[in-house]
């Protein structure tokens, strides 16, 4: 049981922190969860983490607390999925509602615009940086399946301006043919 108290710590304080100080929406702070779930802790294995975003993409609400209820549900039951929904909501919480008190001040403020500007570099990056890490495992797996998904997918969304909705619907119909098959031997990925 005390492991348990120090596991719901733990994780607390982690997507806290990741909540407070992850700008730029919820894909920033599924990144950074991997990279402190899977990478630092190794408390998820990667294939498991890309299964859990899936599952996080494809639920209705916001992207990070989906991914909190996944991964706090994966490492301590429901009370981890309270934990890290609280520690996930909470810092937002706090900081929009002394925004919303400063309001006029914030609206017309050249520097907090200017920063907010630069941000985005940032964010832009640190998706990048995962999505460049997730892809390489991928392909050097050669999981031809996985790889085929992906290259459309990016295609249907660069290219063909494909709603995201979409490409989430004929994913979820992949894997679950590919699941589902009558007479499937072993992994074809």
């Amino acid at each position: 049981m005390e492991k348990k108290h120090k596991i719901l710590l733990k994780l607390f304080i982690s997507t806290f922190y990741l909540s407070a100080f992850t700008f730029g929406g919820g894909y920033v702070i599924v990144t950074l969860m991997k990279k402190k779930f899977v990478d630092q802790y190794h408390w998820i294995e990667e294939e498991e983490m890309l299964d859990l975003v899936a599952i996080a993409q494809s639920a209705p609400g916001a992207i990070a607390v989906n991914g909190a209820i996944v991964v706090g549900y994966k490492l301590a039951g429901i009370a981890g999925t309270i934990t890290a929904v609280i520690a996930t909501i909470l810092p937002p919480f706090l900081v929009i509602s002394v925004i919303s008190i400063f309001y006029e001040a914030f609206r017309d403020n050249r520097v907090v615009s200017l920063v907010l500007e630069g941000m985005q570099a940032g964010v832009a990056a640190v998706i990048a940086s995962v999505v460049w890490e997730m892809a390489a495992g991928i392909l050097l797996e050669k999981k031809w399946l996985s790889i085929f998904i992906m290259a459309g997918a990016l295609i249907a969304a660069s290219c063909l301006s494909i709603n995201a909705v979409v490409i989430i619907l004929v994913c979820i119909a992949v894997g679950l043919l590919k699941t589902f098959m009558p007479g499937r031997k072993g992994d074809p990925s």
